[in-house]
């Protein structure tokens, strides 16, 4: 199948096939037609999928022959729980509307507000925004979200660990009854079906991958190591097999910032990326990790949601993560459009439980390696990890945890909490201490 018999107009074709892109993925495939036929949708597709020009292209055959909006006015609505998605997304709508006359913006915290209230004055067809700048510069009445006709909810399962519900509801009570809703998640938690009950009426439902399922061209492996030799077993393994381009995960901000300090002392350029980074910071070393010239990017689950870079070689799991589902969301950068991948994960005595919630979840045993000079001590205790969650007997986190109805995500959402400046800064800018981290 080609884009052409999905029944997109000529100037999106054209745009298409100026990206490179000549066949459809199957969420692409699945859900164009949804959405063109005006339907609520509720689509689940691991990353890497093509599922932004899934909804990318019929939305703007949507909107391309309708009304021009007017002052303040929004037509189309997409809220992204970071700022590198949101900036992921405005970059594929800028590509996919080059010939149509279609005005696009993207809003988010950490920056001054004047030049998105600039944009926004005359009003626009799309918005993209993260939740908490957009409430802010709603109650100033800077935008009007009265006349949304579609709205997008992407990565609805990151904004529900983030915490962004509350300013999701928020959203919705200030958007018209009447519209399209469009709900894209990595996975579909009960959590997420809830949303859906409120959110979309009468959705078609749209699943391209198994629920929690790992790319299977991503060649995944275990390196078993002492908690205190990770570094430097990572630095060999960078430098023995000369990797480039590689994402390196650890659970917490002070961990991303000492592990990158740690390689760029042995001449591997590193950077971190997390929550307290500017804008500007997390911007340059993103260019600078997509052009090549930065070996590592060292980042926590939450700074990494949005990240899209062609054909990334590497990610190493510093640390597990504690949430079993986020390992699927971490290697899911790397084995994209039908490239290969290595994930490694580096585990000491403290994870196993994570591991052994993993392995379940994905339903796969992964292969474990030692690497000569780096074998761990076969007496070594496991110790309490990071957020107070212990590896050994570990099983909160797993995707039965989350569908029981508890919150198996506490240690992630320790994280999450200390990165969701949007709802911060909105609380200290009713105080009037407006803070640039939103």
């Amino acid at each position: 199948m080609s884009f052409s018999e999905l029944g997109l107009r000529a100037e999106l074709l054209r745009a298409v096939d100026e990206q490179g892109y000549t066949t459809p993925t199957p969420i692409q495939r699945q859900a164009i037609p949804v959405v063109l036929e005006g339907g609520d949708l509720l689509a689940s597709a691991q990353t890497g999928t093509g599922k932004t020009a899934g909804f990318t292209l019929p939305l703007l055959q949507r909107l391309a022959d309708g009304p021009r909006p007017k002052a303040r006015q929004v037509r189309a609505l997409v809220l992204a729980p970071t700022r590198e998605l949101a900036a992921q997304i405005g970059e594929n709508v800028s590509a996919y509307s080059r010939h149509l006359p279609l005005t696009s913006r993207v809003i988010f915290g950490g920056v001054g507000q004047q030049p998105q209230v600039d944009a926004i004055r005359p009003g626009l067809d799309i918005l993209i925004a993260t939740p908490g700048r957009l409430l802010d510069l709603q109650q100033q009445r800077h935008v009007d979200l009265s006349k949304v006709e579609i709205l997008v909810l992407d990565e609805a399962d990151r904004m529900l660990d983030m915490g962004f519900i509350h300013d999701i509801r928020k959203v919705l009570r200030l958007l018209p009854e009447k519209r399209q809703n469009l709900l894209f998640s990595a996975t579909f938690s009960d959590e997420i079906q809830a949303l859906a009950d409120k959110l979309l009426d009468k959705p078609a439902m749209i699943e391209v991958a198994r629920r929690n399922t790992t790319v299977e061209i991503i060649d995944q492996a275990i390196y078993r190591v002492d908690r205190e030799r990770k570094r430097e077993l990572l630095a060999h393994l960078i430098q023995r097999h000369g990797w480039h381009q590689v994402l390196v995960f650890t659970r917490t901000k002070h961990g991303a910032n000492r592990l990158a300090e740690q390689l760029s002392k042995q001449d591997i350029p590193a950077m971190a990326i997390h929550g307290n980074k500017s804008q500007s910071a997390r911007t340059r070393a993103l260019g600078a990790f997509k052009d090549g010239s930065l070996q590592v990017l060292v980042a926590t689950d939450i700074a990494a949601r949005g990240l899209d870079i062609s054909e990334l070689p590497h990610v190493v799991n510093f640390e597990l993560p504690n949430v079993a589902e986020d390992y699927v969301h971490r290697i899911g950068r790397t084995g994209r459009a039908g490239s290969t991948g290595e994930a490694v994960s580096l585990v000491c005595v403290d994870e196993h439980g994570l591991l052994g919630g993993i392995e379940r979840l994905i339903g796969k045993t992964l292969e474990k390696r030692i690497e000569p000079g780096y074998e761990p001590d076969p007496n070594a205790k496991p110790e309490p990890i990071e957020n107070g969650r212990r590896g050994q007997g570990q099983r909160r986190g797993t995707s039965q945890g989350r569908n029981s109805g508890q919150r198996s995500d506490s240690g992630a959402r320790s994280q999450a909490n200390g990165n969701r400046n949007e709802g911060e800064q909105r609380r200290r800018s009713r105080s009037g201490r407006r803070s640039q981290r939103a």
